[in-house]
């Protein structure tokens, strides 16, 4: 398929006109858009269909309210001896202004109908100028990729480019860069996505794909098994199971609606541009009701698990949690949630998966969440049960150390306002991630901290003690509940090493108030920001 629509002439043309007007001209402008509308033609469309996929406009007008096309007639165009357009090449990336949900944002992705969303000249434009207009006009960017990135063919069409850009021309991708650095940007993997449209989906704020549908490939299976000799499909590629593991996407959705609502929730928390403040909305959900379930939540014995997302949840307006990366780094958790009506970053420990220990991927994952917090002034609420970094043989290989202090420099570095609960441990260097210079610092009575977990720490330091005791065993028990009982948060109280100590049933009214305090600082955030180097 070379993308091209073929014009049936008789239908085509206009009846004569005076030569003394534009007519003709206008004509073929308005038959210009008439066919890019069409994009791959019927056929092309009804195969796009039988895979189960909608087509770029299809997708823009369920999740957009309202859509202003920019570049409705962009394309190359075949004409007869009598001057007729006897075929269409339209740009094969849809793009413009959007409505979504009461604001504006520039929305636009590849038609996959025309040669397989791989772009050609125009197209290929008009990617590129979407990521212009969202910043030229400070708008949010969302992308619904689907492409195969460049061609050994080229950009096809009547006048393919051959000649490059010139010499002194801005780097294509500096604009990419540039967007991230000022507006929200969204991508959605709605299908097969390699190449370019697969390094935009990375480079966004927020990502998400479509079970079943959707791959993100450097490469498909074709390139991969002729470079390396390795035969494998899409799916065992880059199919969902692969990514929202890798961290190369955040989120999956089991279907196209499901993405475009997760679309419209995470930018639910988000400002327009770096020059604003989310919105803060009007909350109907009591900032000082408590809530019950906490003050048993944590065991009293360390060692058996409980679900942080329960606490958040607990603290939550109306319970409602926006979890980002659930699969990736899993000893950490990070979302969005409202508190009061104002928008803050979640961050907090999974005890489920490695005691909540730092892990390489939950470091990056948490330096992400604070990074995209300090970029729109989003105050941080960090629920802490942190055991220290993940030890051991892998956890070396993986370089945990080198990510667990590049998370330890994003938040000693923050200038957004944090409160840290202190819900269970602190140990170790990697309790550094969890306080940044403006913390408000709170701990429930189930709080502990030290250089290492008793548990440990009492086998390392007493150990000649306990192997010359008659009942070892009896001997170090004796000792770790001795230390724990040094551990008691209470002294903490005494000394002011934390603002408060809390019943854990008041932590919503607590973050509740302070969402007020910190509310006229975010004002004087506005703007981008600046980053120290990071290891």
């Amino acid at each position: 398929m070379n993308g091209a629509i073929y014009v049936d002439i008789k239908t085509a043309n206009l009846t004569p006109v005076s030569t003394m007007s534009w007519h003709k001209e206008a004509h073929e402008i308005d038959l210009r858009r008439d066919l890019s509308k069409q994009q791959g033609g019927e056929e092309a469309i009804a195969l796009h269909h039988a895979k189960g996929r909608l087509t770029i406009r299809e997708r823009i007008d369920a999740l957009t309210d309202g859509f202003e096309e920019h570049g409705e007639g962009a394309g190359f165009a075949e004409k007869g001896p009598d001057g007729s357009i006897q075929s269409f090449s339209p740009a094969n990336y849809v793009m413009g202004f959007g409505d979504l949900d009461g604001r504006r944002v520039v929305v636009g992705g590849e038609d996959f109908t025309l040669r397989g969303g791989s772009p050609n000249g125009a197209g290929l434009r008009k990617s590129v100028y979407a990521e212009e207009l969202a910043v030229q006009f400070r708008l949010p960017l969302v992308r619904m990729l689907e492409g195969g990135g460049g061609s050994v063919g080229g950009t096809g069409g009547p006048r393919p480019q051959t000649v490059g850009s010139p010499v002194y021309a801005e780097p294509r991708f500096k604009i990419i860069a540039d967007a991230l650095n000022v507006v929200p940007v969204v991508s959605g993997a709605m299908g097969p996505v390699a190449g370019f449209p697969a390094g935009r989906v990375v480079s966004s704020h927020f990502s998400v794909m479509v079970k079943q549908t959707s791959q993100v490939l450097v490469a498909g299976p074709a390139v991969v098994e002729r470079a390396l000799g390795v035969s494998l499909t899409k799916e065992q590629l880059g199919g969902w199971r692969i990514h929202t593991r890798s961290g190369i996407v955040d989120n999956v959705a089991d279907s196209e609606q499901e993405a475009f609502e997760q679309i419209r929730h995470f930018l639910s928390y988000m400002p327009q541009n770096v020059w604003q403040l989310p919105n803060r909305e009007h909350c109907t959900d009591d900032p000082n009701r408590t809530e019950e379930s906490l003050i048993s939540i944590v065991p009293k014995d360390g060692r058996i698990p409980f679900e942080m997302r329960d606490v958040i949840r607990a603290v939550a307006d109306h319970g409602v949690f926006f979890e980002t990366s659930p699969h990736f780094g899993l000893g950490q958790i990070t979302g969005f949630a409202r508190i009061n009506g104002a928008v803050v970053g979640i961050i907090a420990n999974d005890c489920r998966h490695f005691a909540g220990a730092m892990t390489a991927k939950g470091s990056q994952k948490a330096r992400k969440q604070m990074e995209l917090c300090d970029m729109f002034h989003i105050p941080i609420v960090n629920f802490l049960d942190e055991p220290g970094f993940m030890i051991g043989p892998d956890a070396e290989k993986e370089a945990t150390i080198r990510y667990g202090m590049s998370a330890v420099s994003a938040a000693v570095q923050s200038t957004v306002p944090w409160a840290t609960i202190a819900i269970h441990k602190s140990f170790g260097v990697a309790s550094a991630a969890h306080f940044a210079p403006n913390n408000y610092k709170l701990a429930w009575p189930s709080y502990e901290m030290g250089a290492l977990p008793v548990q440990g720490g009492v086998a390392v330091a007493y150990h000649k003690e306990i192997e010359a005791a008659p009942d070892p065993e009896a001997k170090r028990l004796e000792l770790e509940q001795k230390l724990i009982e040094g551990r008691s948060p209470f002294p903490m109280m005494e000394s002011f090493a934390v603002h408060e100590l809390i019943d854990p049933r008041q932590t919503r009214a607590r973050l509740s108030r302070w969402v007020d305090w910190i509310e006229p600082l975010l004002e004087e955030l506005k703007g981008p920001v600046k980053w120290g180097y990071r290891p």
